[in-house]
Order: structure tokens, then sequence, then C-alpha cells
């Protein structure tokens, strides 16, 4: 029966070595041209024939499920089932989606008539209503606010023939006066409901995959032996390749799509520099694609970094790296269909490749990516996952009910954390220091704020962009720098928005020539092409670390 040979290659899957392949050959040739009955038994064979393109035997495994996935869409069970496989990601499937400003404005430009509104959310209509006049001539203005007509009623008269909704009302909103902030503000205020309808090279998980990946075949066992993280963090990846802005473009394209298809969305990858990307490849297949921002979304201190985790070329799992000096701030997540491969093989590889790219040796965890608001890390364990690799609380609450739960574990080995103690444990940050000499903790980057809102408002009798110039004034006088002369548009912009910090800073006019040049390199990074140029040349500066963080 077919519903037995699913179940038989589902079980397959995890297993290599002699034979392994063959039975999985002869279980896929079954299952090619069988009538699936169910939505649910068709996203089954979807993720078997995923996960062993991700993790294939060899040529013949893998050239077996490329077929079948390159032909997926066009089943004809898919076909029958396809209103009950929508979200799902698998190609000839529709996504029903709230996107974000860049997400919709990606989509708009790549597949402007496959976008449309999905007037089945009456909730937004009364928004777009609302905010149309705001996108048109005065007249047709002036006709909306008279004539009450409904929401979609005036889009299909406003957007020219062939032009979608979604795409009329994200051309509007790109074309308004204002920054990208504003726009993007005024986009996500509408908050609609939005239909990306399955075409050629829309985005699926189905086809999702770095092309260019060599292909690497598995003839044994998945690591799924918890891996000590000092050693791993200690062996380099293979190779680091900074790619061009074409290469950079084609893999931050691919990460907005995975999360397309995922119903997620990223600031590192939505904004992600395409002049900013880099290829880490390990052993196994393995690789880490890791992309900066676009100068204009980058935070003052934090570096903000998105990566892709891709194994043999397959995105798997995704999340994004803050680095401030020394320490990293890292969210890492394993796709659903990949978690029993090897999650945590793969979590110490992206510390040894974090330590190589930013020289971090400090790494913590937010309380969401433990479980905190987040049911899903919940179900997962994901706080005793990481406490096995090694990481562990700070706070005296948390480390209290750990002790307690680890007293009741060993006197119950059966015993398991409730939820309700999983919520507790993950409303703290968890750490890992690689030296544990040397603990770094959470620098208070968010104290920064504050320190520039008492330099700007003691300075803004004149108005606040008049506080921003003279801040910028008193830092040049500071740091002995006479001009911006040499400057580019994103340096001169990092340096006004560094300046309040640098004027609060008395002690910065005693520092040395050398020490106050080095302060000027350090805020010109925040501007340059790569900002692990500026992690670099943070953390070549003990003292002006000290300066931010241990000051009052």
């Amino acid at each position: 029966m077919v519903r037995d040979t699913l179940a038989s290659i589902e079980q397959a899957k995890y297993s290599y070595g002699d034979g392994c392949a063959e039975i999985k050959l002869a279980l896929l040739a079954r299952l090619e041209h069988s009538r699936l009955r169910s939505a649910r038994a068709l996203k089954r064979l979807h993720e078997v024939l995923c996960f062993l393109r991700a993790y294939p035997d060899d040529p013949r495994i893998l050239a077996q499920v490329e077929k079948m996935l390159e032909g997926f869409h066009r089943r004809a069970d898919l076909r029958r089932h396809r209103a009950a496989l929508a979200d799902t990601g698998i190609a000839g499937t529709h996504i029903y989606y709230r996107f974000f400003w860049s997400t919709a404005r990606w989509l708009a430009h790549r597949w402007p008539d496959r976008l449309a509104l999905d007037r089945s959310d009456r909730e937004s209509a009364e928004r777009i209503r609302a905010a149309l006049p705001l996108l048109v001539t005065p007249a047709e203005a002036h006709w909306l606010k008279e004539a009450q007509v409904s929401a979609f009623k005036a889009l299909d008269k406003l957007r020219a023939p062939g032009e979608t909704d979604a795409a009329f009302l994200v051309r509007r909103v790109h074309a308004m006066n204002g920054d990208s902030m504003t726009r993007e503000a005024f986009f996500d205020a509408i908050d609609a409901a939005y239909r990306l309808m399955a075409g050629a090279g829309t985005p699926s998980r189905t086809h999702a995959r770095h092309p260019d990946a060599p292909a690497v075949f598995r003839n044994e066992a998945l690591r799924r032996s918890r891996p000590a993280l000092d050693k791993e963090i200690s062996r380099a990846p293979r190779a680091v390749r900074e790619l061009s802005v074409r290469e950079g473009s084609r893999l931050i394209d691919l990460a907005r799509g995975v999360m397309v298809t995922h119903a997620r969305d990223l600031d590192a990858f939505a904004y992600g520099d395409p002049r900013d990307v880099r290829l880490v490849e390990d052993s196994g297949g393995l690789a880490f694609m890791v992309n900066g921002v676009i100068p204009e979304r980058r935070a003052l201190m934090t570096a903000m970094h998105g990566f892709l985790t891709l194994q043999n070329g397959v995105p798997i799992g995704y999340g994004d790296i803050d680095i401030v000096a020394r320490s990293a701030a890292i969210s890492f997540n394993t796709f659903e269909t990949y978690r029993g491969g090897e999650a945590a093989s793969i979590f110490a590889r992206l510390l040894a490749m974090i330590r190589r790219l930013f020289g971090a040796d400090s790494f913590s965890l937010a309380p969401y990516q433990l479980g905190w608001k987040n049911h899903e890390a919940i179900a997962a364990g994901a706080w005793w996952f990481y406490y096995k690799l090694g990481f562990r609380p700070q706070a005296a609450e948390a480390r209290r009910i750990m002790r307690e739960e680890l007293a009741r574990m060993r006197a119950d080995p059966n015993h398991r954390s409730e939820r309700s103690t999983l919520r507790k444990l993950a409303a703290s940050h968890v750490f890992y220091d690689f030296d544990p000499t040397r603990p770094a903790g959470l620098p208070p980057v968010a104290a920064l704020g504050e320190r520039i809102a008492r330099a700007l408002a003691q300075r803004s009798r004149a108005g606040r962009e008049q506080a921003l110039k003279q801040c910028s004034r008193e830092a040049m006088e500071i740091t002995g720098l006479r001009s911006l002369k040499g400057f580019n548009a994103d340096e001169r912009s990092a340096w006004l928005r560094w300046s309040p910090l640098i004027a609060s800073i008395p002690e910065i006019s005693g520092w040395s020539r050398a020490e106050k040049r080095a302060l000027v390199q350090v805020v010109r990074a925040k501007g340059a092409r790569c900002e692990s140029d500026f992690v670099a040349r943070f953390a070549a500066h003990p003292k002006l670390e000290r300066a931010l963080f241990e000051s009052n």
C-alpha cells in the first residue's frame, strides 16, 4: 500500500551505509507515480524528498529526488489538494501572509503579476481605504472621500489594466515623499494580508537551493552525538569566500524567498547588503551564507548579520548574529523538516564560523530562542538542548530553578521539566564563554541610547537638528578631526549618529592622538562596505569599549 511505502521511506531516510541507498531508491520509485489520497500524505512525501536532497546517499538518490521535486507541482494529486496545501511553501501552491514593507516591495518588483491583496481580509480594508487618499492625486483623493467607495472597488478603478491591487499599493507607497523609514512605517501600519500566487520562479521550498553548491554524498550515519563546544569552536571552517555583488544578490534573494515560504521575516535578510555576503564552507556539504545589512539600517553599536544554513546547497535553517565587541548574541533556527538531522553539530559549527569571521568568544541566546513566548521552542525542549551543550544562565532566579530541576533529575532519571518550568527558565539569557576566565555577559548597549538622548537634550534649544550638528562639531574638535572631507555619504551618516556619544564622553579629550584617530576609524567603519570592519576596529580599541560601557 502507498501508505506503508510512505511510512517506510520516512523511516529509511535517516539510515546510511551498505544497502540503504538501494532501499530508498526502490521506495522512491514506488512513490513517484503513486496517487496520494490526502494533502497530509503529499506534504510528508515532499518533506522526505527535501531531506534526501540535503542528505543524499549517492548520485542516484540525488538524481531521483531532484526529478521528483522538479515535477512535484505537476502531480495530479497535488492539483487536487492545492487549496489544502496553501502556506506549505510547496511549488504550485499559494502563500497567504501579511508581508512587511521590504518583502512586499521585493515581491512586487520580482513577481508583480503574482502578488495580490487577500480580499477575504476585511479588517485591513478600512485601513487601505483610509490610506488611499494619501497615495493619489488631490482630485482622486476628493472623489475617494466623497464617494465613500469601498477599498477594493477603489483599487480596481485606480490600478492600471493588468496591474494587481497589491502591486499598485506597493508602488504608490514607494512613490511617497519621505525616506525609506517613513514609507515602511506607513505601509506596515496598513497591515494588509496578501496572496502570493504560485507561478514560474515564485519562492517555494520545493526548488529552494543554492545552485552552485557542490554535491556531497553521505555513506555514514548522521552526526547526532553531542559535540564538545570548546573543541568545535577551535576548529576553523574549511574556507571563507567573499562573494561578488551579483552572487551576493542571488543568495540574499534565496534567503528572502526562504522566509516567504516559511511565513517569516528577518530584517537582516530584508535589508541585506549584496556587497557584504560571504559563503563559509565547512565539511560534509555544510555551509553558511552570512550577510551584513545596508548602512542606513545598521544599529549604532551592534553589528547585525543574517545567516542561512545550507546543506548540499539546500536551506535547512537560518538566524541572525548581533556582534558587540567580542560578544555574539545568536538566533538559531532549524526548519522542522531537518530537525531529525544534525542540529547540535550544525550549531557548534555555527559558533566556530562566528569566531572565525568576527573574533567573538562569548555567545548568548535570547529568551525567545529558549522558549519565552515561543511555544515551538518550549515543545522542542530548547532550553535543555542548549544547557547540554554548555550554555548557562547568569540570572539568579534561573540558576535557582536550574539547580532544583537538576536535583529532581538526579533523584528520578525519568523526570521531565514541565512547560511552566521551561517558561520560567526561558525568561533569562543563557551564555557560553569560550574562555571561561574572561566572561563577557551582555554589553549594556541600550543604555547608550539614553546617553545620546541626554547629550541632545542639553543642546536642543535651537532644535534637535542643530543639536546634532553641534555634537558633530564638538566630536570633531575632541578627536582632532578637521573636516569630513573624504568621508562617503554612509560614513558621514555614521559620524552624525556617533557624534552625540563622543561628545558625552569627556575622557576622550585626554586620549593620545593615535587613540583618537583609531576612534575616528571605528566610526567610519560603521559606514563601510563590510560591517565586520567595524567589529574588528572596535575590538582593537579596548579603551573605547571601557569608555562606553564602564562610564556612568
